[in-house]
């Protein structure tokens, strides 16, 4: 759907956080004119009122089927799911929902764009094709979930040569025809919006599966995604190796693969392309296995481009990584602080602990309780437990228990905090003057937070640091 199409219709935005701001923002500079209903809590309106907007009209009642039902389109923010409550009860009724991100990609059908998603890595990776490609020579956007809504760019210029873009498992459905699509892995993630983990998975893929991606890059190592390479879903897609598609006919989608010997993977902190070694991961600076998988994934979207990777892959040495991703935030007494509040399943948690093994490490686990399976966790901590766990949030008891029995040798400490100040002083009390504090929570935030930036902003300001100094995501925006 383009902006334009939108003149004439009873328009409502629900939601107004900053993607419903660049939403709003973005219509009342091509629909000046055109009324607009903002349907948003008491909370957010008072800054919409702020606007003087005379033709915008804001409703903070519930939201209800029967008040959907009385627009022709409402532009949906990402957090609200469609598949429960009101949305999918106006969906039944007909109601046509979409997204800032949809109308993006309405208003730049022959934007050359690479769409990152999965479960862990994504910012990251993102981050990375901005970077390399940057390196290059080309003019690049950095945007998205990654923190700047799309629509704040819709009238960049000059424009962009490339689109670098992070798209959550809320956004893949608002993609049309990105030059390169990569899903990094697949995790149970956000089931409370998407429903169930099969749902899940579907939206996840369908940035591969009905975005019609002219290339596709998939991680050999991921089991489900390596099962989905192979199945029909992408029967007529063409390998690596084929490199023209059949004369006067339509070119497939091109299935590119990292993490597969063949291609960008890794042997030990060794970055290799098919049998050469290009550069050794141990210089990079970005910790952990994960993270080199992460460069392997955007090297292979860069090559994916039509472009020479090879020469690209020593800028990464110059990446700045991006906050609340493992980042030490500093030392205090000899102790090493460190942030990964982004961490918001088991699994991150655990690639978290891999990063620092062989240290004296405490790490704070627990957040918003989503339904998720933590028995991995559990087992990994029978096995190779950290010094201490220190457990806090909604789901902090529950995991707490799941831990109980694999504590009772002695291996590791176990405690409870009842708040993030507790916990932060406990694993200094635990870890004495040599380790590290690791905040890896494998759940989200909210409700006592509203977000996992303000979580590692508390966490920082709670162990002595400045949060406004760790904040900053670098290379957002174009350059």
């Amino acid at each position: 759907m383009k902006l334009s199409e939108l003149e004439g219709k009873r328009i409502a935005l629900w939601g107004y956080g900053r993607e419903g701001r660049a939403t709003l923002a973005a219509l009342r500079w091509h629909l000046p004119r055109t009324p607009l209903a903002l349907l948003c809590p008491q909370s957010e309106a008072s800054e919409a009122l702020e606007l003087g907007d005379p033709a915008l009209y804001i409703f903070t009642e519930d939201v209800t089927a029967e008040l959907l039902a009385r627009f022709d389109v409402v532009i949906k923010s990402p957090g609200i799911s469609p598949y429960h409550g009101a949305a999918a009860q106006a969906l039944a009724r007909g109601v046509r929902f979409t997204s800032g991100s949809a109308l993006w990609f309405g208003e730049n059908p022959d934007a050359r764009t690479l769409c990152v998603t999965g479960t862990k890595g994504k910012s990251t990776t993102t981050a990375l094709i901005a970077h390399l490609l940057r390196a290059s020579g080309a003019r690049t956007a950095l945007a998205g979930n990654i923190g700047l809504p799309l629509l704040e760019l819709l009238d960049a210029d000059p424009a962009p040569d490339v689109w670098a873009l992070e798209l959550s498992s809320y956004q893949t459905r608002d993609a049309i025809a990105p030059e390169v699509a990569v899903v990094l892995n697949l995790f149970p993630e956000h089931l409370d919006w998407h429903g169930s983990e099969d749902r899940y998975v579907i939206d996840k893929l369908a940035l591969v599966t009905s975005a019609n991606p002219r290339n596709i890059v998939l991680n050999a190592a991921d089991a489900r995604l390596a099962a989905f390479g192979r199945s029909a879903a992408l029967q007529g897609t063409a390998s690596e190796s084929d490199l023209d598609a059949e004369a006067g006919g339509t070119a497939p989608a091109r299935l590119w693969w990292f993490n597969a010997r063949q291609g960008w993977h890794t042997r030990g902190t060794l970055i290799f392309r098919g049998e050469d070694a290009i550069m050794d991961g141990a210089a990079l600076p970005l910790p952990g296995a994960h993270n080199r998988g992460n460069l392997c994934a955007a090297l292979t979207a860069i090559e994916a481009m039509g472009l020479e990777a090879v020469p690209l892959a020593r800028h990464a040495l110059s990446f700045r990584p991006l906050p609340h991703r493992l980042q030490t935030i500093g030392h205090h007494d000899g102790r090493e602080y460190v942030n990964d509040s982004i961490s918001t399943t088991p699994h991150a948690s655990l690639a978290a602990l891999d990063c620092h093994a062989n240290r004296r490490v405490a790490i704070i686990v627990g957040g918003y309780d989503r339904g998720l399976d933590w028995s991995v966790f559990f087992e990994r901590m029978s096995r190779e437990p950290p010094l201490a766990i220190i457990t806090m949030g909604q789901n902090g008891p529950q995991i707490a228990e799941g831990l109980q029995f694999a504590a009772r040798g002695g291996r590791f400490t176990l405690l409870e905090a009842p708040d993030m100040p507790e916990a932060v002083r406990m694993a200094e009390r635990t870890i004495g003057a040599d380790g590290v504090v690791l905040l890896s929570p494998g759940a989200p935030s909210f409700p006592r937070y509203r977000d996992y930036v303000e979580r590692g902003r508390h966490f920082a300001q709670v162990a002595g640091f400045d949060p406004d100094a760790i904040s900053a995501i670098p290379g957002l925006g174009v350059a």
